[in-house]
């Protein structure tokens, strides 16, 4: 069966509504902090020289960018179309390319061509390295787009902090460029301390960050659902992690122009850096749940849903909540990715259902893509627990018409 008739078969099947493969990526330069259901054995799988997996990605039409051992499919969403003992899968790129807007949705295919964000969990045991995503016009010179970002610390996903549940944003207001470009420049000499002049914020279940390309940033540890504009441009500034993990030099030049490497006045151009000393860079980019509507008409009707990430025109993010033994039918206005978070039920003619443990390579009933038709059409959800709510994050592409931005 070709790549179009299989994608419409899993169409047609999932009612508009298709299953998707856990897809597990690691990372060379983390630790894995073991709060994404992966089992206990399977965190290398890939061997020990690719790392542990401490990342698992939704939605994602874009490859994971792991250097020279990464996989060709590496960080590609799969489709699943399964008839009895049979198992088929295509992947969700390869689908939206022959199904464009019945997929995604006109709007989003026309402007895009394309299924335009993604979202992950990243799951580290330490924090990650201060590092910044390109905007654009640094992006577009390595082939690339920029890449806002979003950060949402669910609490089923925390059930410890980490090593160090604080994430630095920055730089502290006074700080000089000439300070930052002297840590640039120590970056191979140890150290290069530059978590020194930034300034940590500590992180709080359940709620999140906004952080738009040009502003460093490091992540601190606790387990993160990320939505994301469907890029994968970085570049790591900090040199060494907690006195004891060394970051590979290359990384700092990493999405580098060939004609600019060993160029630091380079590397300083990519930070925006009035965002970078912006003394209320809080006050703008903290991100506290915001109801959908009143949360006493959306308890009486069966369910809960805030935005969760609500601060970027690039992608948006919900967390729906169906209470217990509840059935409740919940439409949007565009294609959407999701994953179950809590509980088990049903969507639609879909059984959902949130795994204890998953091994690697195993199938899952966890995370799914609604297209827009059957966004708008609305789907319908029972909670078929009498007492454990049915909790689901949702991810969602640019501009959407649900979303208001100046509220």
């Amino acid at each position: 069966m070709g790549t179009k008739q299989l994608a419409e078969r899993a169409l047609e099947q999932g009612g508009g509504i298709v299953r998707l493969a856990p897809n597990w990526v690691p990372r060379s330069f983390c630790i894995p902090g073991r709060r994404i259901k992966l089992h206990p054995d399977d965190y290398y799988a890939l061997g020990g020289e690719r790392g542990g997996i401490d990342e698992r990605w939704f939605s994602s039409t874009t490859p994971a960018d792991n250097g020279p051992l990464t996989a060709l499919d590496e960080g590609l969403s799969f489709i699943v179309v399964q008839d009895g003992s049979s198992v088929e899968k295509v992947t969700l790129r390869d689908a939206v390319s022959e199904l464009k807007g019945a997929l995604i949705g006109d709007r989003l295919w026309d402007e895009y061509g394309r299924w335009p964000m993604y979202s992950k969990f990243f799951d580290n045991q330490s924090a990650l390295p201060h590092h910044i995503h390109h905007r654009d016009e640094h992006a577009a010179a390595v082939g690339q787009l920029g890449k806002p970002e979003a950060y949402f610390f669910p609490p089923q996903a925390n059930n410890h902090g980490g090593d160090f549940p604080y994430t630095f944003f920055g730089f502290q207001p006074h700080i000089t460029k000439e300070q930052v470009r002297r840590c640039l420049v120590d970056f191979t000499k140890g150290d290069n301390r530059i978590t020194t002049i930034s300034q940590a914020y500590r992180l709080e279940p359940g709620t999140g960050w906004d952080v738009p390309p040009g502003v460093l940033h490091a992540p601190g540890s606790l387990c993160t659902y990320e939505p994301q504009r469907a890029s994968d441009v970085f570049a790591m500034y900090q040199s060494v992690i907690d006195n004891r993990q060394v970051v590979p030099h290359e990384l700092l030049w990493k999405d580098t122009p060939e004609d600019k490497m060993g160029d630091v006045g380079y590397l300083m151009s990519v930070i925006d850096w009035e965002l970078n000393v912006d003394m209320r860079f809080a006050e703008k980019h903290f991100m506290a749940p915001r109801p959908v509507k009143p949360r006493k008409e959306m308890e009486t009707e069966g369910y809960i849903e805030n935005w969760i990430c609500y601060k970027s025109d690039a992608f948006s993010a919900k967390e729906l909540t169906v209470l217990p033994g509840r059935t409740v039918t919940i439409k949007d206005a565009a294609a959407y990715g999701f994953i179950m978070m809590q509980g088990h039920g049903t969507m639609n003619e879909w059984k959902i259902e949130t795994p204890a443990l998953i091994r690697y390579g195993q199938l899952t009933s966890d995370e799914f893509f609604v297209s827009e038709t059957a966004a708008v059409d609305g789907v319908k959800i029972t909670n078929l627990s009498d007492t454990d709510p049915l909790v689901m994050l949702k991810h969602l592409g640019p501009d959407n018409p649900d979303l208001d931005l100046e509220a």
